[in-house]
């Protein structure tokens, strides 16, 4: 079961095009959700660099993500997309939620079950029991080119003991729901009449409208001092100082929405979208030339850190996002991870079609 959780850690809006963008439909907003108009924009992102507004809030000794030097080229290059308008859910989908599909369905999730033998040849069958992937910070300073020392396959961890035996939900009931599953995610938007988003829908609801910014909410990343979302502050990966208000996972809507009424488009937790991962996507859109109308991601994954394990798109960020390892706050990066592998970062939300 070990072996379920190593692959899944490796994990701009243009308002004047659509100069008289599509009301709502005439039917009331599905509870919960909001209207993300139709409309055009440029997707992905620059290659960012560590400026001042970084530097500033760095000591002399701290690392710096290797994406904020180099650029996130899996995220390049910014092409021209087109989309039909869709609800949204406003929030990330929470423990309340989920656990209202499980009464009705019954439905086990990935995490839940015990894996099989036959897919995982080679593995001792102590090894196969059922669990998930949870962040444990080390004790001290570690090389940050070896995740394995601040993530753990442990047992029992699953949606309703989100930190392994013992843990529970309690109070927990507006906080996202995590160690879940590509399979799980689709479960639960099947159920609730909904699917999950697309990379293109994902990143232009995000986006809302601004045009080629690097933060969902605008150009700064403090705008007048102020965290804008739930990210990782302090010493990656000893402490989070939780100065955005939280020391790790945060309940859904603490952050301002932008400007379509999302909340926590970047940070607290990932979240899965239906295309499957490829680091060449972009490129071969934008050499496709014109606008990409609806699209819907490559025919198949490919990984080159793991040849052969296919994955989906995640997007977002999370709560251990930080400028000395993730940085995928910035609005136009990218994540990825196996289909069969949740996280204690990972959730999701869903989209329902007009």
């Amino acid at each position: 079961a070990a072996l379920r959780g190593a692959s899944a850690l490796g994990g701009s809006g243009l308002a004047g095009d659509a100069a008289s963008p599509k009301p709502p439909p005439a039917r009331p907003a599905p509870p919960g959700m909001v209207w993300i108009p139709a409309g055009e924009f440029w997707m992905g992102g620059p290659a960012p660099s560590p400026d001042a507004q970084y530097r500033r809030q760095m000591k002399p000794d701290e690392p710096v993500c290797s994406g904020l030097v180099a650029g996130f080229p899996d995220a390049q290059p910014v092409h021209r997309v087109a989309l039909d308008g869709f609800w949204m859910d406003a929030h990330e989908v929470c423990y309340g939620e989920f656990a209202r599909f499980v009464q009705a369905t019954g439905y086990v999730t990935v995490a839940e079950r015990v894996p099989r033998a036959e897919d995982y040849p080679g593995a001792l069958p102590e090894m196969l029991y059922a669990g998930s992937v949870c962040f444990r910070p080390p004790a001290n300073p570690v090389s940050l080119n070896d995740h394995f020392q601040w993530w753990s396959y442990v047992r029992g961890a699953n949606w309703r003991q989100p930190e392994g035996e013992g843990s529970s939900l309690a109070g927990r009931e507006k906080f996202p729901v995590v160690h879940i599953a590509y399979e799980d995610a689709e479960a639960y938007a099947k159920w609730a009449g909904k699917r999950l988003p697309t990379e293109a829908e994902w990143e232009y609801a995000a986006r809302g409208g601004l045009d080629r910014q690097p933060f969902v909410w605008g150009a700064e990343l403090r705008p007048g001092g102020r965290w804008m979302a739930n990210s990782f502050q302090g010493r990656f990966p000893v402490r989070d100082t939780g100065e955005d208000g939280f020391a790790g996972l945060a309940p859904t809507g603490q952050y301002p929405p932008n400007a379509y009424g999302l909340h926590d488009m970047a940070g607290n937790v990932w979240e899965w979208v239906s295309d499957w991962y490829r680091p060449d996507t972009y490129a071969s859109r934008a050499r496709a030339g014109g606008v990409a109308r609806n699209p819907r991601g490559p025919a198949d994954s490919f990984d080159p850190d793991e040849p052969g394990v296919a994955k989906r798109v995640h997007r977002g960020g999370s709560y251990l996002c930080s400028d000395q390892y993730c940085a995928r706050y910035h609005v136009g990066t990218r994540g990825k991870g196996a289909p069969d592998t949740g996280t204690s970062h990972l959730g999701f939300r869903c989209v329902q079609d007009p």
